[in-house]
């Protein structure tokens, strides 16, 4: 397994040495596109952080991922790439990444590396080799559950590395407990109820997020946003014509204006 171990991460130096570094930005920070999140954030998202996101329950990994995705967009300058590094349990229990459905956030495929690795120990150290890469955009890490190996101490590492490399960092957590960490924020997201376009046609992707952590600001806030793909910007939610069918158990109702205090 070792040998196994080693071999998965000679083969990302390899992949990470044959980039060429892209002039680098001079912008500290990439806003969600939306002014009324990004003023609340003091102008987006610090460049170079660690950024945590939480599935709020399993059913809404596709929809963390999706956020984590666009996140990626948002910070990626022209010319990087994004390395996504999974753990092999994380896909046998919620599935692989779709690539048509990353097409369809915008995502062109020749950006994206992906790493799959054994265990919750392996996806961080391969993580962290990618964060320390300064040619690259922005990294993804999914690790499953609650590692032993994701402490505050290796939280921090992370964070050390972004900040040095100024990639920034996304650290996706799926079935995971709420645990210290040295992120700067930390997001829970839920799948979000998109407004159907022309025609029938499926709407934007849709999701309803909550800002948990902002060691910058005050945090405690959620929106319900829409990814628009063609201008890769964050939108306030359409609101929804018609009748509402009930809210499933355990999902409180919210305030019906556009934000909304964290409850409970």
């Amino acid at each position: 397994m070792a040998a196994a171990m080693q071999e998965i991460l000679l083969a990302l130096r390899r992949e990470l040495a044959a980039l060429q570094p892209a002039t680098a930005s001079t912008a500290p920070r990439f806003g969600l596109g939306l002014p009324a999140v990004d003023a609340h954030l003091g102008g987006g998202l610090a460049r170079g952080g660690l950024h945590e996101i939480l599935a709020a329950a399993l059913a809404d990994t596709a929809a963390a991922a999706g956020f984590a995705a666009a996140l990626a967009l948002r910070a990626l300058p022209a010319g990087r790439r994004v390395v996504w590094v999974r753990q092999l349990h994380g896909e046998t229990e919620t599935g692989a990444l779709y690539p048509p459905g990353l097409a369809g956030l915008g995502f062109d495929p020749d950006s994206l590396i992906l790493v799959r690795a054994r265990d919750g120990l392996g996806t961080l150290r391969a993580g962290i080799e990618a964060v320390r890469c300064p040619a690259l955009g922005a990294v993804v890490i999914e690790p499953w559950g609650s590692p032993k190996a994701l402490d505050f101490s290796a939280s921090r590492r992370l964070s050390l590395a972004a900040a040095r490399s100024g990639v920034t960092t996304l650290l996706l957590r799926t079935g995971a407990e709420l645990r210290p960490n040295a992120a700067q924020t930390r997001w829970r997201v839920r799948a979000g109820v998109s407004q159907p376009l022309a025609a029938g046609a499926p709407g934007h992707p849709a999701f309803e997020i909550v800002l948990l952590r902002h060691r910058a600001g005050v945090a405690g806030l959620g929106w319900r946003l829409e990814w628009d793909h063609e201008h890769r910007v964050f939108r306030e939610a359409s609101p929804l014509s018609g009748a509402v069918a009930a809210l499933p158990a355990g999902r409180p109702d919210r305030p019906q204006d556009r934000s909304f205090a964290l409850a409970g």
